[in-house]
């Protein structure tokens, strides 16, 4: 209980002493409430790319695996992964017929032009499969998705995405009607439902997807497909579908035992989890950068209170004369530090929070998502403290050092 007396008698020394001159006491605490609201603002800014990416995988299904094309050595010229053609439409058709493989959708991209009328716009042109809305869990708003015999017959049809629609159509009802890409005319004959931004993917909607034997025919004159999405009877029997694929196409490729893969295959747990670790690094990286501004306000409190000790020297003689101890005086200061980083933290968080809220608002930024976790919010509020503590210390011992009768001949 004396204890506690006493630390409230210091607390109300030192709120005194800070209120004796506002405004210096509002520049201290600047420079830990912009670091403060920096940490705050850059990791919900970071967990809110996290949630997208999160959000984003868990829509396409745990069930999903993408083959594509790996590395391969020709006459001793070695390319990486991706670096070579080596996935047919034959090889698609063999893993329909995999006990663990529910469906597939051999994939081929390229960009080109589209044309409707006077409006033009550049997109993503994706040749898929008649089960790709199946495989990507992707529904239709209007329309139908191509069948399995135009894709066969390389149908010229096509499926719009949102964005697509949005900037070729302009509240026009595209169905049935006819665009060109790459002099090509194709006849409309559904649109996605949109998917929205991707936190850092780009939009989801902005694509335009057509039955992959066209793509390879008519847009891109390609003998290969670029890769094959596979969804995998249940997301149990994915580990399953994936080590029957590999063994597949390994026997078709005519890979020698020991021999590297000319094709990867990549479950979606393996891409979520690349993911997370990529935007766990980026709130970390981002957190860090905003984290010197609390160094630096916290060596802004330092020069404050060294200031502070010299001009009270002569208060400081006279306490001790009047029987102050020195561990009076170096609680006095050092609680007057912890107070302003404390002070500063409060209005720091509200700063951080409100920037946060406010990011959504502002169009350059209305694409992020911004998560404010109260774990973001105490951390930020204790290493504030701990600042305090830190960069008090040494104002507040050099203090409690001096010599009393020293003290009192201070002019």
């Amino acid at each position: 209980m004396k204890t506690f007396t006493l630390m409230l008698r210091i607390l109300r020394v030192s709120l005194r002493a800070l209120a004796r001159n506002k405004m210096r006491t509002f520049l201290t605490c600047l420079g830990i409430i912009i670091g403060v609201g920096a940490v705050i603002a850059m990791v919900s800014i970071g967990a809110g790319a996290k949630a997208a990416v999160e959000s984003r995988f868990a829509s396409m299904g745990t069930n999903l695996l993408f083959v594509g094309p790996g590395n391969r050595n020709v006459g001793g010229v070695r390319t990486g992964f991706g670096g070579w053609n080596t996935l047919t439409v034959e090889d698609a058709e063999a893993l329909r017929n995999l006990s663990a493989v529910e469906s597939i959708s051999p994939s081929v991209s390229a960009r080109a032009q589209v044309v409707y009328a006077a409006k033009n716009w550049n997109t993503s042109v994706q040749g898929n499969g008649e089960s790709y809305t199946e495989v990507r869990k992707w529904e239709m708003e209007s329309g139908v998705f191509f069948d399995e015999s135009q894709v066969k017959g390389a149908a010229k049809v096509c499926v719009l995405g949102a964005d697509v629609k949005t900037n070729l159509f302009e509240g026009e009802d595209p169905l049935g009607k006819t665009i060109r890409i790459k002099r090509v005319p194709f006849v409309v004959i559904g649109v996605f439902k949109s998917k929205g931004q991707s936190g850092g993917f780009g939009s989801r909607d902005d694509i335009i997807s057509i039955p992959y034997t066209t793509c390879m025919k008519r847009i891109q004159k390609a003998e290969f497909v670029g890769s094959i999405d596979v969804s995998a009877v249940s997301a149990t029997r994915t580990a399953e579908a994936k080590q029957q694929i590999e063994e597949l196409l390994r026997e078709r490729h005519r890979i020698a035992p020991g021999a590297a893969d000319d094709f990867s295959v990549a479950d979606m747990a393996e891409i979520a989890e690349g993911a997370a670790d990529a935007t766990n690094i980026l709130t970390i990286l981002l957190g860090s950068i905003a984290s010197i501004s609390l160094l630096v306000g916290g060596i802004g409190i330092m020069n404050i209170m060294l200031v502070s000790v010299t001009e009270r020297i002569r208060e400081i003689g006279i306490r001790m004369s009047i029987g102050a101890k020195a561990r009076d005086i170096l609680l006095q200061f050092l609680s007057e530090a912890v107070v302003l980083s404390l002070l500063g933290g409060i209005l720091g968080i509200i700063l951080g929070v409100g920037i946060s809220k406010l990011l959504k608002f502002i169009p350059l930024f209305a694409s992020l998502t911004t998560v404010v976790s109260p774990g973001s919010v105490l951390l930020a509020f204790f290493f504030s403290a701990s600042v305090g503590i830190f960069f008090g210390f040494y104002p507040a011992r050099k203090a409690s050092k001096l010599d009393p009768i020293e003290a009192l001949r201070y002019e």
